[in-house]
Protein backbone atom coordinates (compact mmCIF):
# COMPACT_ATOMS: atom_id res chain seq x y z
CA UNK A 1 0.00 0.00 0.00
CA UNK A 2 3.12 2.01 -0.35
CA UNK A 3 2.75 5.12 -2.76
CA UNK A 4 -1.39 4.73 -2.65
CA UNK A 5 -3.42 8.41 -0.76
CA UNK A 6 -6.29 7.98 0.51
CA UNK A 7 -8.45 10.78 -1.33
CA UNK A 8 -10.63 12.89 1.16
CA UNK A 9 -14.50 13.01 1.29
CA UNK A 10 -16.30 15.61 0.01
CA UNK A 11 -19.40 16.46 -0.01
CA UNK A 12 -22.51 19.09 -1.17
CA UNK A 13 -24.69 21.08 0.34
CA UNK A 14 -26.30 24.42 1.05
CA UNK A 15 -24.99 27.01 3.99
CA UNK A 16 -27.75 27.61 6.52
CA UNK A 17 -25.46 29.78 9.02
CA UNK A 18 -22.07 31.77 8.49
CA UNK A 19 -22.89 33.54 12.09
CA UNK A 20 -19.83 32.16 13.40
CA UNK A 21 -16.15 33.58 12.70
CA UNK A 22 -14.16 31.09 10.09
CA UNK A 23 -17.00 28.84 10.91
CA UNK A 24 -20.30 27.70 8.04
CA UNK A 25 -22.93 24.93 8.79
CA UNK A 26 -23.72 23.33 5.99
CA UNK A 27 -26.38 21.38 5.45
CA UNK A 28 -26.30 17.90 3.14
CA UNK A 29 -29.15 15.99 1.96
CA UNK A 30 -28.96 12.42 0.55
CA UNK A 31 -31.77 9.53 -0.58
CA UNK A 32 -31.83 6.68 1.24
CA UNK A 33 -34.14 3.36 0.25
CA UNK A 34 -36.15 2.22 2.92
CA UNK A 35 -35.20 -1.29 3.95
CA UNK A 36 -38.95 -2.38 3.80
CA UNK A 37 -40.82 -0.08 2.15
CA UNK A 38 -38.26 0.45 -0.77
CA UNK A 39 -39.12 4.17 -0.78
CA UNK A 40 -36.94 6.72 -1.00
CA UNK A 41 -36.49 8.90 1.78
CA UNK A 42 -34.67 12.41 2.04
CA UNK A 43 -32.37 12.83 5.06
CA UNK A 44 -30.37 15.67 6.02
CA UNK A 45 -27.20 15.81 7.89
CA UNK A 46 -25.66 19.09 9.69
CA UNK A 47 -21.90 19.86 9.94
CA UNK A 48 -19.91 22.93 10.64
CA UNK A 49 -17.13 23.43 8.43
CA UNK A 50 -14.01 25.92 8.45
CA UNK A 51 -14.18 28.95 6.06
CA UNK A 52 -11.06 30.80 6.85
CA UNK A 53 -11.69 34.07 4.83
CA UNK A 54 -15.45 34.00 5.57
CA UNK A 55 -16.96 34.47 1.76
CA UNK A 56 -19.89 32.18 1.67
CA UNK A 57 -23.46 33.80 2.66
CA UNK A 58 -26.31 31.80 3.54
CA UNK A 59 -27.80 30.30 0.69
CA UNK A 60 -24.66 29.51 -1.23
CA UNK A 61 -24.43 25.81 -2.48
CA UNK A 62 -20.57 24.68 -1.35
CA UNK A 63 -18.46 22.01 -1.92
CA UNK A 64 -16.64 20.76 1.55
CA UNK A 65 -13.78 18.54 1.95
CA UNK A 66 -13.05 15.94 5.13
CA UNK A 67 -10.22 16.92 7.48
CA UNK A 68 -8.41 16.14 10.53
CA UNK A 69 -10.05 17.86 13.67
CA UNK A 70 -9.84 21.45 13.74
CA UNK A 71 -12.31 22.01 16.80
CA UNK A 72 -14.67 19.67 18.87
CA UNK A 73 -17.18 20.28 15.99
CA UNK A 74 -15.47 20.79 13.48
CA UNK A 75 -14.24 18.59 10.85
CA UNK A 76 -14.89 20.05 7.30
CA UNK A 77 -13.00 22.45 5.49
CA UNK A 78 -14.51 24.71 2.56
CA UNK A 79 -13.43 23.83 -0.86
CA UNK A 80 -15.50 25.85 -3.44
CA UNK A 81 -18.21 28.09 -3.43
CA UNK A 82 -20.53 26.22 -6.57
CA UNK A 83 -23.22 28.55 -6.53
CA UNK A 84 -23.80 32.13 -4.82
CA UNK A 85 -27.51 32.77 -3.12
CA UNK A 86 -29.93 35.22 -5.08
CA UNK A 87 -30.88 37.45 -2.22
Amino acid sequence: MAGQEKKARTAQGVVVSNGMQDSIVVLTARFVKHAKYKKFIRKSTKVMAHDAENTCGVGDTVTIEECKPISKNKSWTLVSIDSKAKI
